[in-house]
């Protein structure tokens, strides 16, 4: 009989700690062509997951914010490199004026930024709190997709996280590097401090708390691995715990 398509938690734990491995392993070449042309690192994701060698005493600090540095160029050259040729395909390179869909991105760059100025200090923690919780989501998705080994199982785990924090209108930090700047591109009535320290900035902080420490650090202090071999260890009863 196929085994039961099932990852238990403490090796998820595991897994999540090895991914972290993985990912201060490549090069800053690989990652930024990855990042770029392939999609295959967020730096979002690599809140959660990177700092766990880390706490397992396997790397060092600076070499995880080395490496969410480098993440962090990559994916902002990606998203402002696409922002550009959406921006160019939806105005026909600038000679008409934005409409329909162009329309909506300026007037999301101009709500995710001039919208919180305008509220001031309630703007601050409201945008950062919306980044922490939309991180704790898409870290959850992650985690979840490696409860599975099917891609079937893989993307109905990760959606309702995914579906969760754009139905609610949190905060991703990659996705406003290429929101903000295409509705700049397109007459967006935001300036360059305005998008960083109204949105970019706070949101890039609170996905940080929100993806490490709700999800992340929360999985790991509960399944690390030098609990592994007693929360696997047979029960009483024969069964494993779980």
């Amino acid at each position: 009989m196929d085994a039961v398509d099932y990852v238990k938690p403490a090796d998820v734990a595991m897994a999540m700690v090895e991914t972290g491995r993985r990912k201060l392993a490549l090069a800053p070449r690989d990652r930024l062509i990855s990042i770029v042309l392939l999609g295959l690192e967020l730096v979002t994701g690599s809140f959660a997951l990177v700092p766990l060698p880390w706490l397992s005493r396997e790397a060092s600090a600076s070499a995880v914010v080395v490496n969410w540095g480098w993440v962090f160029i990559g994916n902002l050259i990606g998203s402002v490199a696409y922002g550009a040729l959406i921006a160019i395909a939806l105005t026909n390179m600038g000679t008409a004026a934005p409409a329909g869909v162009a329309a909506r991105i300026v007037q999301v760059a101009e709500a995710k930024t001039i919208g919180y100025s305008a509220i001031g200090f309630a703007g601050m923690v409201t945008v950062f709190v919306k980044a922490m919780l939309c991180n704790w989501m898409v870290c959850l998705a992650i985690v979840l997709a490696m409860t599975t080994n099917s891609v079937i199982g893989k993307i109905a785990c990760a959606w309702m996280p995914v579906f969760i924090f754009f139905a609610q209108g949190f905060e991703h930090s990659v996705v406003n590097m290429f929101i903000i700047p295409t509705g700049m591109m397109m007459g967006a009535k935001v300036t360059v401090a305005d998008w960083w320290l109204w949105n970019q900035i706070p949101v890039t902080l609170g996905n940080l708390v929100g993806g490490f420490l709700f999800t992340g650090f929360a999985i790991y202090a509960t399944y690390k691995p030098r609990t592994i071999a007693k929360v696997l260890a047979p029960t009483p009863t024969g069964v494993p715990a779980e």
